[in-house]
């Protein structure tokens, strides 16, 4: 694994890690927010949840593209349009559950919109890998 989480001791336990780092020889992945979109390039039905795992589904691909896993993302954020914590918490549990014991630093935020019609999640990371 060329990501190592970082959890500092005289913080507030959160269901993630505080920070995370990678080896200085890592190849850096920035990827573009993943969004809720099937193979045609419309936004899924079916409300947060089954957004966020079309959202991580496209991540994963694009993860798959550049040689990476979700165990090589070294941080995301997750946007989420809406105002109503139970949202985000949802949406938050649905990515939790995909990345498992991976939990890394994460920035999880409701916004009033996002780009495609109907669009409830985006999500964004950055990853590194050694070659």
């Amino acid at each position: 694994m060329t990501v190592t989480l970082i959890r500092a001791p005289q913080l507030a336990s959160a269901p993630y890690a505080h920070a995370a780092t990678m080896p200085v020889d890592a190849r850096l992945l920035f990827l573009a927010g993943a969004c809720p979109l099937n193979a045609e390039g419309t936004v899924v039905p079916g409300g947060i949840a089954a957004q966020t795992a079309q959202a991580l589904d496209n991540l994963e691909a694009a993860l798959l593209a550049a040689s990476a896993t979700l165990t090589d993302v070294v941080a995301t954020r997750v946007l989420v349009a809406s105002t109503d914590r139970r949202y985000l918490v949802e949406a938050w549990n649905v990515v939790r559950e995909r990345f498992g014991a991976h939990d890394v630093p994460s920035t999880l935020v409701g916004v009033t919109v996002l780009g495609y019609p109907g669009q409830l999640i985006e999500i964004e990371a950055t990853a590194g890998v050694i070659d």
